[in-house]
């Protein structure tokens, strides 16, 4: 008798652990971890920059447009329609009627004023999102779900930017409740995942929106089969693939290169290269300190550089080599105005011309007793260091002495360039609109780190970023600002980004916005 109950309740117990195995399978099969490469200060993208936040949260935010990512037209989101005015100033957005917030709020006209309201509300210190509306004066209700965009003057990157996450559409009642400093830990928008909880430094949690109903035409899915996605942060890039070879995530980006090539030769995991559009990998030279404020200087320090060799040395043959301003992805770029090739007497020629020499034969050019003497300031992310390096042995070889200083993060790289105490500085932007060289290469522009002045090349780029209304004219006049900065020789361009994003077998379905860092989360599915 004691064993047939000892075997009944060994039967039950097994039944039980299938029964919790099974439901557990099925749990983890409509779940997902997503590793995130940076943990960012903050999140709410109508107030904070980073582009990490844009791979959760583009997911629980829809815009009034959307770009789609293969053919970079412009498509309906939760405006239905829009139309410009002739002279670029206004833009007039016809709304959907039948969209409502995750929280139960309805999605109209006035909502749209609450999120300009908020994001451009100087107490509320937008370091993005405000800036990318330009010279908006103002923006006003026609009607119930008719929403009018008024510009100072016109403004091409309007549509690129009202598509972007961090003009996201958010619950007007969320962010009055918990105004700028909260709102990032209580996000509500009408996208197809729920915002459930962010703890930083740790992970940020999503659930599928079941009332979706209004998905854009860039989704393949109308709506999301995954239930929850869990982001998890992996800062030190040594643990991404240990983090995908473990399980213990489903995908992750910026996988350093020989790994995504080893785990892309595994048939348990899949690589996905995706290239970012923006500004490739770059140093600008600051043309205000000797001896780069000679552009013979400049040009001799580019020709200097085998740049196909430090791409396939630091990123292998993923990430292509870097020919501009801008990289090959972006609207704008021009392929014929490329930077000059590898050419080490070329340099040597220019460093002549310029009066450095190495009369004494130690292999250190000078002029009048001076040293030619570079500093090179590097920010610590994306490998510029190591790039750094390379450049340094590069003009070692061609008699100059080489400094390089490694910024510990944005604030310290801004502290150096105010000092002016560098002649090479690693900075970039990523982008979907080529306007984004204004702020490097216009006299006044935020960014502009060369402290070169141009009243041409101004002309040209405030020109391109007011052809609202003529596409082919702005990337004319792109490609005249690349040839100008190439001839100046602003910047040595190093390669264009690629992001590297690896998955595990189980997932289907990954691509990525038009901005190439933000997943479509709709429409990943776990392989059957």
């Amino acid at each position: 008798m004691e064993n047939k109950i000892t075997s009944k309740l060994t039967i039950t117990i097994l039944a039980c652990a299938l029964i919790v195995c099974a439901c557990s399978s099925s749990n983890e099969a409509n779940s997902i971890v997503y590793g995130l490469t940076l943990a960012p200060s903050g999140i709410d993208p109508h107030l904070n920059a980073s582009a990490e936040l844009g791979i959760p949260l583009s997911s629980v935010y829809d815009t009034l447009i959307f770009q789609d990512p293969d053919s970079g037209a412009f498509v309906p989101g939760l405006a239905e329609e829009w139309t410009i005015s002739d002279d670029g100033l206004t833009y007039t957005f016809d709304l959907r009627d039948d969209v409502i917030f995750h929280d139960g709020t309805p999605f109209n006209a006035d909502a749209v004023i609450a999120n300009i309201d908020y994001t451009t509300d100087p107490e509320n210190h937008s370091f993005k999102a405000a800036l990318m509306l330009g010279p908006l004066a103002g923006v006003e209700v026609l009607d119930e779900y008719t929403v009018v965009f008024r510009l100072e003057e016109p403004y091409a990157p309007l549509l690129d930017a009202l598509s972007q996450v961090y003009l996201g559409m958010a619950s007007p009642l969320a962010l009055e409740t918990w105004g700028p400093s909260e709102y990032q830990y209580h996000q509500v928008g009408t996208g197809p995942y729920r915002f459930v909880e962010y703890v930083p430094n740790d992970h940020l949690t999503l659930s599928r929106y079941e009332d979706y109903n209004w998905a854009p035409s860039i989704y393949n899915q109308r709506s999301a089969s995954i239930e929850t996605i869990v982001f998890r942060f992996y800062e030190d890039s040594a643990t991404r693939a240990l983090a995908l070879e473990s399980g213990e995530v489903d995908v992750i980006g910026e996988v350093p290169h020989l790994d995504a090539t080893r785990l892309d030769a595994d048939e348990d995991f899949e690589l996905h290269p995706i290239a970012i559009p923006g500004q490739p990998m770059q140093f600008l030279f600051n043309t205000l300190r000797s001896p780069t404020d000679d552009v013979r200087v400049r040009e001799a320090l580019i020709a200097a550089v085998d740049r196909a060799d430090v791409v396939k040395t630091v990123f292998g043959t993923h990430s292509p080599v870097a020919n501009g301003p801008l990289s090959a992805v972006t609207k704008g770029y021009s392929p014929e105005a490329p930077f000059p090739g590898y050419d080490p007497g070329h340099a040597a020629d220019l460093l002549e011309a310029a009066g450095w020499q190495d009369d004494d034969g130690d292999g250190i050019r000078r002029r009048e007793g001076e040293e030619l003497h570079i500093h090179i300031v590097a920010p610590p992310w994306g490998s510029n260091s190591e790039v750094a390096q390379l450049l340094r042995a590069a003009w070692d070889k061609v008699g100059a002495t080489v400094e390089i200083e490694i910024a510990p993060g944005f604030g310290p790289l801004n502290e150096v360039q105010a000092s002016g105490a560098y002649h090479l500085i690693g900075i970039n932007l990523f982008d979907s609109d080529p306007d984004l060289l204004r702020s490097f290469y216009t006299s006044e522009g935020f960014y502009n780190w060369s402290g070169y002045s141009d009243p041409d090349l101004d002309r040209i780029l405030n020109q391109a970023a007011q052809a609202s209304l003529d596409a082919e004219l702005r990337w004319e006049l792109y490609a005249a600002a690349a040839t100008l900065i190439r001839d100046q020789a602003l910047l040595i361009p190093i390669r264009d980004y690629v992001n590297l994003v690896v998955t595990s077998n189980r997932l289907e379905g990954l691509h990525f916005s038009a901005q190439g860092w933000f997943p479509l989360l709709i429409d990943l599915e776990t392989a059957r």
